[in-house]
C-alpha cells in the first residue's frame, strides 16, 4: 500500500487533471485564452509533478536533455498559431501531449538523483517560456485567430501571457531553489 503522502499527491494530481479537462474551466477555454492557459499550466505544472510524486519510483532511460527538449518542443509547438488552431479542434490530443510533456519534464527532477544539473535544468526551462510569455504579453496584436473576435481579446492574451510568465517562473525556480538548498545543507550524522 502507498504511504499517505503519496496517496494525497496522486489524489491532488487527479483533481488537477479533472479541473483542467472536465470542470467548467474546460468550457471557458474556447472563449478565453487565459482559461486555455490555466488548463495547460494545470496539466504540466501541477497534475504531472503531483502524480509523479505519488507514483512508485519509475526507471526511465532517457537523458534529462531529451526530457527537456521534448517538453519544450510541445509547449512552443502548440503555441505556433497554425498548430494552436489545430489544437482547438483536437483538444484531447493537445491536453494529452501537455500532460505527457509535463510527466516527461518533471521526471528527472522528481525521480532522478539530486544533482547540480537539476537547478540548471529548471532555470533553462524558464527561458523559452519567458520568451513566449513576453511575446504574448507585449506583442500588441491578437496572435490566435480563434480569439480574434472575443471581447477583450488583446487584454485576455496579455493576461494569459503574464500568467504563464509568473506561473512558470515560480513553478521551475521554486524547486530549483529547494534542490540547491538541499544540496548545500550538510548531511546530518546520526548517533548510533
Amino acid at each position: 500500500m502507498l504511504p499517505a503522502s503519496k496517496m494525497w499527491a496522486l489524489a491532488a494530481g487527479g483533481f488537477a487533471l479533472w479541473v483542467a479537462v472536465v470542470s467548467p474551466l474546460s468550457v471557458l477555454d474556447h472563449q478565453l485564452l487565459t482559461a486555455h492557459m490555466v488548463q495547460h499550466l494545470l496539466l504540466m505544472m501541477i497534475a504531472a509533478p503531483l502524480i509523479l510524486l505519488g507514483a512508485p519510483p519509475i526507471r526511465l532511460s532517457l537523458p534529462p536533455a531529451v526530457c527537456w527538449l521534448a517538453s519544450t518542443a510541445v509547449v512552443i509547438g502548440w503555441h505556433i498559431p497554425a498548430l494552436f488552431e489545430l489544437g482547438m479542434q483536437w483538444h484531447a490530443l493537445e491536453h494529452a501531449s501537455f500532460f505527457a510533456a509535463g510527466l516527461l519534464f518533471w521526471w528527472p527532477v522528481i525521480m532522478g538523483k539530486p544533482s547540480w544539473s537539476i537547478p540548471l535544468y529548471l532555470f533553462l526551462a524558464t527561458l523559452p517560456c519567458d520568451a513566449l510569455s513576453a511575446f504574448l504579453t507585449f506583442c500588441g496584436r491578437v496572435v490566435y485567430p480563434h480569439y480574434l473576435y472575443a471581447p477583450g481579446a488583446l487584454r485576455d492574451q496579455e493576461v494569459a501571457g503574464a500568467l504563464m510568465w509568473i506561473a512558470v517562473t515560480f513553478a521551475y525556480l521554486g524547486p530549483a531553489a529547494a534542490v540547491t538548498i538541499k544540496m548545500l545543507t550538510p548531511a546530518r550524522v546520526t548517533a548510533r
